[in-house]
């Protein structure tokens, strides 16, 4: 077994496995020892066995066989985020960017194209803008009702995040077009998709109401939703909405 301690969104995790590999996979975000962290993992057998069965239904078992050492990863953050909503953080589906030190989540089904839109930003912004974190990133109500995005290790197939945490200016839900258009959406329009993004502890009532309870907070940075094509004209569009500032 393996045991070390990482910090997410503030909180110090520990987190006894049995690969190495777990380890490595979380090492920008590694801290030494700390006697009373917020969150305890354990990785079991049966934590695995469930992971593979999810894999499985999503995949399906012919497709895609996933080592053993990356399902542990998956149970890891699963356990991380079923425990983190006591401290007021969610576990988001999205690509959070940041430019000049404020972030912006695009979230969407996969594949809707939301690393394409977050690159474009990049390109657009240059050392401006920074990737927080390009899949699984936490989002945490602070006391002033202010929302923080923080990168985490869970950071998508390009593994683009940084250990660092923005204030959340807006979110986007994305949506492929022909033409580049955006409006606000009200929270009843949106929560549903906000909803279907969010890790949702469904068999823990409790951790449930914790979480809508949160997303609903959240939910106050404003949303707007985009109908884009891949140009650099949608990611001006997107950009000068939300945060309500001309490029220069």
């Amino acid at each position: 077994m393996h045991t070390f301690f990482i910090r997410l969104a503030g909180r110090d995790i520990k987190i006894t496995c049995n690969h190495e590999e777990t380890k490595l996979f979380c090492k920008d975000y590694l801290i030494d020892e700390q006697k009373e962290p917020s969150v305890c993992v354990l990785v079991t057998p049966g934590d695995l066995q469930l992971e593979r069965q999810k894999t499985d239904k999503e995949y399906g078992p012919a497709a895609v066989q996933f080592s053993d050492a990356y399902l542990e990863t998956l149970a890891v953050y699963r356990q991380i985020a079923a425990q983190m909503p006591a401290y007021g953080i969610l576990l988001f589906h999205g690509s959070v960017i940041a430019v000049d030190g404020e972030g912006f989540l695009f979230t969407a089904p996969s594949g809707t194209g939301k690393s394409t839109h977050t690159r474009l930003w990049r390109e657009l912004f240059g050392e401006r803008a920074f990737m927080v974190n390009d899949d699984k990133p936490l989002l945490k109500v602070c006391e002033d009702g202010s929302v923080i995005a923080y990168g985490t290790p869970w950071d998508g197939k390009h593994r683009l995040s940084r250990n660092t945490g923005v204030p959340l200016r807006g979110i986007c839900i994305l949506a492929q077009g022909k033409e580049n258009r955006i409006c606000k959406q009200s929270q009843v329009e949106a929560f549903p998709t906000i909803l279907q993004q969010t890790y949702r502890p469904v068999n823990q009532p409790d951790v449930m109401k914790q979480t809508l309870d949160i997303l609903n907070q959240i939910m106050d940075v404003g949303i707007w939703k985009l109908e884009c094509t891949i140009s650099e004209e949608a990611a001006r569009l997107s950009y000068e909405t939300m945060s309500g500032k001309e490029i220069l």
